[in-house]
This record gives structure tokens, C-alpha cells and sequence, in this order.
């Protein structure tokens, strides 16, 4: 996943700050769920509450960010070229929304105070949300490949 991500930023770096800075988040975001999935419950590092609460709130900031800054952005974009970008927007983005909606269940569960009970089920249910930010990632960086990387060396559509 952290592969794909730096071959993602390789791609699109430089393209625009507001991607830039994106996909630099992305990445912290990849690397707090690597670090939260390798850990001991029972470890003297980090407390495991702390770092689930550090990957909630940097979760939810990513889709935050991707909803409200990056789709809007590219759909824009894709209206402006008009080249059937926004298109792929409507089809993709009905699945982001979808998935959003799950990180956002995972956020209300573990981001406070949870029980023991719900502790156990987290291997599991970060087993789920590593195949949807993997999904994600690749949604998402269809989109950005159709509706910016396409864009970089043209000149919009005059409509």
C-alpha cells in the first residue's frame, strides 16, 4: 500500500499543492494504520488507545479532505475539459461516499472510549478498513489520473 502511494505522489507531485499535500496525508495515513495494525495490545510502546484515536482522527481528515477539497476540485476540472470525466466522477464517486460512511462507523466506535469487547473485534475490523483504503487509493487515483493528470498540457474546452 505505502509502495503505491509514493508511486501515486511520483506520478502526480508537483501537478498542484492542494494533490501534493493529499497525497503526502495519505501516506501518514498509511503509515498510522501499519503501525496501529503491527502493534501489541498489551505493549510498552504508544498506548493502543492513542493510536487508534491519532488514526481516526487522521482518517477522517483524509475523507474530510477528499470530499470537500480534492472531488470538488477535479470535478470542476472535468467540467471544464469537458472530456467525459465527469462521467467517471458520477460513477466513482457514489462508491468514496459509501466507503466514507464506513470509515466513519470505524471512527465512532474507536475514536473515544471503548470496551474490551469492541478492543477484540479491532484486528479484524482494521483487516476491513486496510481493503478499503487500498480501494480507495485506487478510485481515487483513477480519478486524479482522468480528471487533473490528463489536464496538466491542455487547455480547457471553450463551451
Amino acid at each position: 500500500m505505502l509502495e503505491k502511494c509514493k508511486d501515486a505522489q511520483e506520478r502526480w507531485g508537483g501537478v498542484h499543492q492542494l494533490i501534493d499535500k493529499w497525497l503526502s496525508d495519505r501516506q501518514k495515513l498509511i503509515v498510522l494504520y501499519c503501525n496501529l495494525s503491527a502493534t501489541k495490545p498489551l505493549s510498552d510502546e504508544e498506548p493502543l488507545g492513542v493510536m487508534v484515536q491519532r488514526f481516526c482522527e487522521v482518517l477522517i481528515d483524509y475523507c474530510s479532505a477528499g470530499h470537500f477539497e480534492i472531488y470538488e476540485q477535479l470535478k470542476n476540472e472535468a467540467l471544464e475539459y469537458n472530456d467525459g470525466g465527469t462521467e467517471l466522477a458520477e460513477k466513482l464517486l457514489p462508491r468514496l461516499e459509501e466507503m466514507t460512511g464506513q470509515f466513519v462507523d470505524f471512527n465512532d466506535t474507536y475514536d473515544r472510549h471503548c470496551t474490551l469487547d469492541q478492543l477484540a473485534k479491532l484486528p479484524d475490523d482494521l483487516s476491513e478498513i486496510g481493503e478499503l483504503l487500498e480501494e480507495r487509493f485506487q478510485i481515487e487515483d483513477k480519478l486524479i489520473e482522468k480528471l487533473h493528470t490528463t489536464h496538466r498540457e491542455e487547455q480547457p474546452v471553450e463551451g
